[in-house]
């Protein structure tokens, strides 16, 4: 069997923590920014980590 390739699309959007998590940056914060509070564009600022349903998909898919 070959080894798997890495999917670059998702190896460019996550990082691998040291505990093992995927850090992501949140969605929502590219255009259509009049309408949304300054809390809220702030909040989307910081990065986030990737819910218990897509983490092994992504792992996995990302070959770690």
């Amino acid at each position: 069997m070959p080894k798997m390739k890495t999917k670059k699309a998702v190896a460019a959007r996550f990082r691998v923590t040291a505990s093992g998590q995927l850090k992501m940056s949140k969605p929502g914060k590219r255009h259509i920014l009049t309408k949304k509070s300054p809390k809220r564009k702030r909040q989307l600022s910081k990065p986030g980590l990737v819910d218990d349903g897509h983490l092994k998909t992504y792992k996995r898919v990302m070959c770690v």
